[in-house]
C-alpha cells in the first residue's frame, strides 16, 4: 500500500504544475484589459500605460508564468487588484464555506443514491424499482437553479421551515459550541444548509443511485452470492458484506468525479441561496477582471478536484488489492 501510494504522490506533482500552466495560459486568453477596468472609462492611455507596467502585464508571459511559479511555491498566490488584498486570504475566507456546501451535498448525493440505487436492485422489476428509478430520471432532469427556486419556495416562503439565504457559524465552530453545551448555533448553521445542499446534491444522487443499481445487479448475480446465500446468510448481510463491497468500485470513480461538479454546481447554488463561498467571488472577480484573483480561484478548484480524485485512487486500493499490483 506504500509503495502505490508513493507512485500515486509522485504521478500528482507534475499533474498539479500542469494544472497551474493550463490555468495561467487559459487566463491569457481572457478579453479585457485589467489595467483599464481597474481605472475606469475615463482613464488616459497614459494612465494605463503606466498601471501595466506597475502590475506587469507588459512583460512576456513565460516571464509572468516564472514569477507566478516563484510565487506559489512560496505560498504567494498574487495580490487581488480590486479588493488590494493577497489573493490566498480573500480565497481563505470564501473557501470553507464553499467545501462545506460540496461536502454536504456529496453527502446527500451518496445517502439518496445508494439508497435508491440498493432498492431498486434489491427489487429489480417491481413497482420499487420503477419508482426508485423515475426519481432518479427527475433527479437528473431537473436543473440545480430550477429545483432551488423551488425549495425556497416550499420550505421557506410558504411553510417557513428553513431559512431561504445566508449562512450561519461555520459548522465546525458551530459543533465545538453544540459539544460545549450550546447547540442553538449548530441548529442555526444545519438549517441554513439544507436547502442549498439538497438543491446541489439531487442530480448527483440521481445519477450514483443508476450507477450503483447497474454494478449491484450484475454482482448479485456471480456465484459467490449464491454461495453466500446458500450458507444461510441474512439477506442484508450478503448485501452489505459481499455484494456492495464488490460493486463498489465503478460508483467510487463517479463519486469522484462528481464532487467536482458539485464545486461547478456551488457557484450557481451560492448565488440562488446567498451563500457566502467561492461561487460569488468568482462572478465578482470575472466581471470584475480581476485576473490574479481568477487565476486562485479556478487554480483553487482545480487543485481541490484533483486531491479527490487522488483520494479515489487510494480508496482503490483499500477495497480491491488487486489495484495495487497495477
Amino acid at each position: 500500500m506504500l509503495t502505490y501510494t508513493i507512485r500515486r504522490l509522485a504521478l500528482f506533482v507534475p499533474m498539479a504544475a500542469g494544472m497551474v500552466i493550463v490555468t495561467f495560459s487559459l487566463l491569457l486568453l481572457v478579453p479585457g484589459d485589467p489595467a483599464a477596468v481597474l481605472l475606469g472609462q475615463e482613464a488616459s492611455p497614459e494612465d494605463i500605460a503606466r498601471l501595466r507596467m506597475a502590475l506587469g502585464l507588459d512583460d512576456p508571459w513565460f516571464a509572468r508564468l516564472g514569477r507566478y511559479f516563484a510565487a506559489l511555491l512560496q505560498g504567494d498566490m498574487g495580490r487581488s487588484i480590486f479588493q488590494n488584498q493577497p489573493v490566498a486570504g480573500v480565497i481563505g475566507e470564501r473557501l470553507g464555506a464553499t467545501v462545506e456546501l460540496a461536502l454536504a451535498a456529496l453527502m446527500v448525493a451518496i445517502v439518496l443514491g445508494f439508497v435508491l440505487g440498493i432498492a431498486a436492485a434489491m427489487w429489480q422489476a417491481s413497482w420499487v424499482d420503477t419508482a426508485c428509478m423515475l426519481l432518479a430520471q427527475l433527479g437528473v432532469s431537473m436543473p440545480v437553479y430550477w429545483l432551488g427556486i423551488l425549495l425556497m419556495l416550499a420550505f421557506a416562503v410558504q411553510l417557513g421551515w428553513l431559512p431561504s439565504i445566508g449562512r450561519g457559524e461555520p459548522l465546525l465552530a458551530a459543533a465545538g459550541m453544540a459539544l460545549a453545551g450550546n447547540p442553538g448555533p449548530l441548529l442555526k448553521s444545519l438549517s441554513h444548509l439544507v436547502l442549498p445542499a439538497l438543491a446541489l446534491g439531487v442530480n448527483s444522487a440521481a445519477i450514483i443511485s443508476r450507477l450503483v443499481r447497474t454494478s449491484m445487479i450484475e454482482v448479485l448475480g456471480e456465484d459467490f452470492v449464491r454461495t453466500a446465500y446458500a450458507k444461510g446468510l441474512r439477506r442484508p448481510r450478503v448485501i452489505v458484506r459481499h455484494a456492495l463491497r464488490n460493486a463498489l468500485l465503478p460508483v467510487i470513480s463517479v463519486i469522484g468525479l462528481r464532487f467536482g461538479a458539485l464545486l461547478g454546481g456551488a457557484v450557481l447554488t451560492e448565488s440562488i441561496f446567498g451563500w457566502p463561498g467561492l461561487g460569488q467571488l468568482t462572478i465578482a472577480a470575472i466581471s470584475q477582471r480581476d485576473i490574479p484573483l481568477i487565476q486562485g480561484i479556478v487554480l483553487t478548484y482545480a487543485m481541490m478536484f484533483a486531491v479527490v480524485n487522488l483520494l479515489v485512487d487510494l480508496s482503490y486500493a483499500l477495497i480491491d488489492p488487486r489495484v495495487r499490483l497495477g
